[in-house]
């Protein structure tokens, strides 16, 4: 086996890694606080598009974790850098909230229902049906089905909520166009999140607690990961997968020294 390039820039995913239902993993401010002082390049990542990096890094910041604004990229940032790619300029119909409104108002798109280029589908807590009936009717008619990501569920302190890939699968259903998803495990979202940080895939390390997405993601992007066992992923469910981890560690605190 080919020896490996040292690390030198990291992405991290955030819930699960560095935050739990709104509180702090231990070892995720001392983690951060390493990579502040390394001066490596670094991004935390959340597929969740409801909120701006701006309104994360608040988030973070009452939490003990102080995460600059330009070190977090969003499945909503990952979304406009794919559509200013793909036709600048161009027009959007959009479920979502702010985080995803806002990213797409900085790359000039033009928010309108009236034959857009792109239906755009994001994370609320508010889906509607009239909503999801325009999205029906104008992919019906043309436009085209963006995703910022697949998940199907998303966290809260009452349970599992209905999410993007959720909602996503039932305007499948009534179109028959399935959409292009932007986030993880789409190594496009990695991609671009080194790109925006100057980094190189053969020097980077993911870290996440997902296999399916986090792991995945890094994986095809060809970063090593890094899986920690403070979410949804168990050491025993990495045995179902056909492809594994880098190494897996029991919690960030783990890799505050390889920083």
């Amino acid at each position: 086996m080919a020896e490996r390039k040292p690390i030198e820039s990291w992405l991290t995913d955030m819930d699960g890694v560095l935050i739990h239902e709104g509180t702090p993993i231990p070892g995720a401010a001392a983690f951060i606080n390493r990579l502040r002082e390394s001066g490596k390049p670094f991004l935390v990542l959340t597929n969740n598009s409801i909120y701006t990096p701006r309104d994360l890094q608040a988030r973070l910041s009452r939490m003990g974790l102080d995460v600059p604004v330009e070190n977090i990229w969003t499945s909503a940032l990952a979304t406009a850098k794919f559509l200013d790619d793909q036709r600048p300029g161009g027009t959007a119909y959009v479920i979502g909230e702010a985080g995803l409104t806002t990213a797409l108002h900085d790359i000039g798109y033009i928010l309108t229902d009236h034959e857009p280029d792109y239906v755009v589908l994001g994370e609320t807590r508010t889906y509607s049906f009239e909503a999801m009936t325009k999205a029906v009717r104008l992919i019906n008619g043309g436009a085209r089905f963006i995703c910022t990501n697949p998940d199907e569920t998303g966290p809260s302190t009452e349970g599992p909520l209905p999410a993007t890939g959720a909602v996503a699968a039932l305007i499948t259903k009534a179109t028959g166009k399935k959409p292009y998803f932007a986030g993880k495990p789409n190594p496009l979202m990695m991609r671009t999140g080194l790109n925006a940080i100057g980094a190189h895939s053969e020097t980077s390390a993911m870290i996440g607690d997902r296999m399916d997405t986090d792991i995945l993601a890094g994986l095809e992007a060809g970063m090593q990961t890094f899986l920690v066992l403070t979410g949804l992923t168990s050491t025993a469910d990495t045995e179902k997968f056909p492809y594994r981890p880098t190494m897996t560690f029991d919690s960030i605190a783990d890799l505050v020294d390889l920083v």
